[in-house]
């Protein structure tokens, strides 16, 4: 492979790539070759960066197709070059970072650093690394470096290192047992309380045999708990809707007090409440943070997406919302800034569900952000009354969409978009119905007036892909298409922009304006006439 190849597969601070064939104009570009050459690589980044001549990696995955073949070429890059595995088979990527944590586990294995294969939610054909050493996931720079390792450096060879075959993932379930039983004062602080678990056929099935079990839940209603890297049911993904829908009528069928989902790999979670009802995005930051708030008043990290309601919800709790960048871990890294500054912050989360707490090392965890939720519905079940009740107070919008338009193939997309955003905010400035959001870090952030939208827009640039997403919220109705149609007033005069997105909202709402009336007429023909 080619320096630029193994550049490509850098996202952020994880490799991805495509790791099987069976997607048409998709060829393989996460190569065995190519996950050696990395995990030799990042051998050398521990060895710089521990000042150890030796050095052991965990190594684990989740149920995609690509895992064994993938793992076991990590295994070779690392024993190949004189350093030692500790395979951990099927895992969490939080278990992995956890690991490294545990001083008991690392008596036994002492380890360095982790790999996890995984591309989280991401379809079938698709795999990827992460990598954690003690002080946690490697940053976007780090990852580069070992990419260019991965390429350029000259490893020495046949000095074959051990490897050791061990799980984790009992160890790390039996923690958040603890943390429960511990927080609760009691052993099955979950008797009497229907929980059920969609895994999604990804990682997180352990949560119900593992964690819920052992706290006196009963599961009756979980599905798709079965590891299958095809994915046959729906994808593992909190944000996707089929996904979130299915979970939901789980709930309803079962009967359930809840009802949990983790994305493939477990570090991001969503909810689902004893109506069936979804607790995901604004309502899931606004639990989290009410918990929180409610021990100690501070700062709370969003990303940049969330609603002017959440923002209100946790200024009445005591607390301060600060909404940043998109990204895990540009919202992480803020929070740990804030923190070293004297600033009290407790939480980073996104609206994706990948939620970091101060207390678990800042680590995004969707099994541990879900131990907290039931430690809250355990105390609240105690004082008769339900977990939503802490969220009573949130308002929602009347309606909110988001719009994804490409740029064009071939353009500089990042140059263009972001003099397009440029000429946004001179817009904005300019127009006597919009106002600049005083509190934005990314894109550009319009507030509507009341007859204009009711609400707000964001126009960002996606952190990696050729996109330029649009969020909107309005709490009125058809707010919302008010501001679609300005927005693409405006974007529409740019060539190297596709507003077909725009274009099939307005169109949608026209004809469902057109159905609306056509029904009122048949119920009574005399209204119109």
């Amino acid at each position: 492979m080619e320096l630029q190849e193994y550049l490509r597969l850098r996202n952020g601070t994880d490799v991805r790539g495509v790791a099987v064939d069976g997607v048409a104009g998709e060829p393989v570009t996460l190569t065995e070759e190519a996950v050696e050459n990395i995990a030799k690589a990042f051998c050398v980044w521990l060895v710089s960066h521990t000042g150890k001549t030796t050095v052991t990696v965990a190594i684990g995955h989740d149920s995609r197709i690509s895992a064994p073949a993938l793992c076991a070429a990590a295994v070779k890059g690392v024993t190949s070059t004189g350093h030692n595995a500790v395979v951990t088979g099927l895992s969490t990527t939080p278990s992995m970072f956890m690991l490294l944590k545990d001083e008991k586990r690392n008596a036994q294995y002492p380890c360095h650093g982790s790999i996890m294969l995984t591309a989280s939610h991401l379809p079938f054909n698709r795999n990827g690394m992460k990598f954690f050493f003690k002080n946690g996931g490697l940053e976007g720079a780090d990852v580069k470096e070992i990419l260019q390792l991965a390429y350029s450096y000259r490893f020495t060879e046949n000095i074959h290192g051990t490897v050791v075959e061990a799980s984790y993932l009992d160890d790390y379930a039996a923690s958040l047992v603890e943390k429960v039983r511990t927080a609760c004062g009691e052993e099955r602080p979950l008797a009497g309380k229907r929980i059920l678990v969609d895994a999604g056929n990804g990682a997180g099935g352990f949560f119900v045999d593992k964690v819920l079990q052992p706290l006196g839940a009963d599961t009756f209603g979980s599905q798709f708990l079965e590891p299958d890297g095809t994915f046959p049911n729906h994808i593992p993904n909190p944000e996707n809707k089929g996904a979130m829908r299915s979970v939901c009528e789980a709930v309803k069928a079962a009967n359930a007090d809840m009802g949990i989902i983790f994305d493939t790999d477990v570090d991001r979670a969503g909810a689902v409440d004893k109506d069936g009802a979804e607790i995901n995005r604004n309502r899931l930051i606004a639990l989290i943070s009410a918990i929180l708030l409610e021990e100690k008043q501070g700062t709370i990290v969003t990303d940049s997406v969330t609603s002017d309601g959440l923002a209100e919800f946790i200024t009445a709790r005591g607390g301060r919302h600060h909404r940043f960048k998109r990204g895990y871990k540009n919202v992480i890294n803020e929070a740990i800034r804030l923190n070293e500054s004297g600033e009290y912050t407790p939480l980073a989360i996104e609206t994706s569900g990948h939620a970091a707490l101060m207390e678990n090392y800042f680590l995004d965890d969707g099994a541990y952000l879900i131990t907290r939720l039931l430690i809250a519905l355990a105390k609240a079940a105690k004082a008769g009354k339900n977990l939503t009740d802490l969220i009573s107070t949130l308002k929602m919008p009347a309606e909110e969409m988001e719009l994804r338009p490409r740029f064009k193939e071939g353009c500089d997309f990042k140059e263009l978009g972001r003099s397009l955003l440029c000429d946004l905010k001179k817009r904005v400035e300019r127009c006597a119905y919009t106002q600049a959001a005083k509190d934005n870090h990314e894109g550009c952030r319009i507030n509507y007036d009341t007859k204009h939208g009711d609400g707000w827009a964001l126009v960002r640039l996606s952190l990696h892909d050729p996109i330029l997403p649009i969020n909107i919220e309005s709490d009125s109705e058809y707010g919302c298409i008010k501001m679609v149609k300005d927005l693409y007033a405006f974007l529409k005069q740019y060539d190297f922009l596709d507003v077909s997105p725009l274009e099939t909202a307005i169109l949608s709402h026209r004809a469902a304006l057109t159905a609306k009336m056509k029904e009122n007429v048949k119920k009574d023909p005399f209204l119109f006439h």
